[in-house]
């Protein structure tokens, strides 16, 4: 039996779904996660989602699809975390390839269900912001969830829309979401987290993390992304609401006007227009001033300075948490340099790592 889950946004939401289909399928049955290639730019310095050409070694699946093996690679700039995860899951993970609009993410997904006769067909957003409307202030990544909710309305089979951690991304409200959720159709426990535990250590997702961290009983304000958002970790943290896929169509006003695009520069003119931007713009002019970041061995007792710091500020904000992506865009280090950063503090203060999130410290 094969079962299809839609990651909705990229990035993390690719792990939340295989943490999905463990909990609520088993290992029993067979999942392809239908993801984009879109990482944060401290994984991938090119803006943007990656393409079936921006990689080696693809396997072919239908005429427009493509599955990521862990023998693939990205064609040098860019840079991916699907390789490493097809090499770590048990899921087979096929490429979502937004280059062709939202015409051709619903060609993909019509020739993935004609050869795949799945048994059902799950869309995955992790926070939330599938639902918003467009014109949110707080909204920071509208166009992916946009466009895969507009496609998975469009094919004629039954697609269930699933919103895990309300909230959890930092964009919507969990306040906000709950007039839009549906019932609950799972609350994800620290043993569902256990299949995706190794990953959690190395991927950089927050959304994702924090939803791992709220399932193994997490709670406080984690403060996240370059703009230091404050995430409240609660109790409705690992919670999976079913949502009416129509009544997300409806409510999302960019989803609807991008539903006749055939190109991703067409879906992100309708962006600009109704959000008033666009997200891969703001990675464009991220990835000229990352650009320019010096690469060069960490400065031990220098960064544990920079930490103590950060720290002692963050709790006057009240913030309990924050991820190791947040402390090394805090501390202006590069991507290259996360996981030495990680490294560091795991070695040298252990007792602060609440997985996989940071632990701030109470005064002392």
């Amino acid at each position: 039996m094969t079962r299809l889950i839609v990651a909705a946004g990229g990035g993390g939401d690719a792990v939340a779904a295989a943490m999905l289909h463990a909990a609520l399928y088993g290992d029993e049955d067979q999942a392809v996660i239908l993801t984009y290639a879109w990482d944060r730019l401290l994984v991938d310095p090119v803006p943007g989602p990656r393409g079936a050409h921006d990689f080696t070694d693809l396997e072919a699946v239908t005429p427009s699809v493509w599955s990521v093996p862990a023998t693939a690679r990205p064609v040098a700039p860019a840079g991916s975390t699907l390789p490493r995860l097809a090499a770590e899951l048990p899921q087979i993970l096929a490429l979502l390839d937004p280059s062709h609009g939202v015409e051709g993410v619903t060609r993909q997904l019509e020739e993935l269900l004609a050869h795949l006769a799945p048994e059902s067909i799950d869309l995955l957003d992790v926070g939330g912001d599938i639902l918003a409307r467009g014109d949110e202030p707080t909204l920071k990544s509208p166009l992916a969830d946009a466009v895969t909710l507009a496609a998975c309305c469009q094919v004629n089979a039954p697609v269930r829309l699933l919103v895990a951690g309300p909230g959890l991304d930092g964009e919507l409200s969990a306040e906000d979401l709950r007039p839009l959720l549906g019932p609950v159709v799972h609350t994800l426990t620290a043993q569902d987290v256990a299949p995706v535990g190794n990953v959690l250590e190395w991927h950089p997702s927050e959304a994702t993390g924090m939803l791992a961290a709220t399932a193994r009983g997490t709670r406080g304000i984690c403060e996240v992304r370059d703009a230091g958002l404050p995430v409240p970790l609660r109790d409705e943290g690992p919670r999976v609401h079913e949502v009416d896929l129509d009544e997300a169509l409806s409510h999302n006003t960019l989803a609807r006007a991008i539903t006749a695009t055939t190109t991703l520069d067409e879906a992100e003119a309708h962006s600009r227009e109704i959000c008033g931007f666009s997200e891969i713009d703001y990675e464009r002019n991220k990835a000229l001033w990352l650009k320019d970041q010096p690469s060069a061995p960490l400065d031990e007792g220098a960064v544990l300075r920079q930490v103590d710091e950060f720290e002692s500020e963050a709790r006057t904000r009240g913030v309990t948490h924050t991820t190791f992506r947040h402390l090394t865009e805090v501390l202006h280090l590069n991507g290259s340099q996360r996981s030495d950063l990680r490294h560091l503090l795991l070695n040298r203060r252990p007792e602060q790592y609440a997985a996989p999130l940071w632990r701030i410290p109470d005064a002392t």
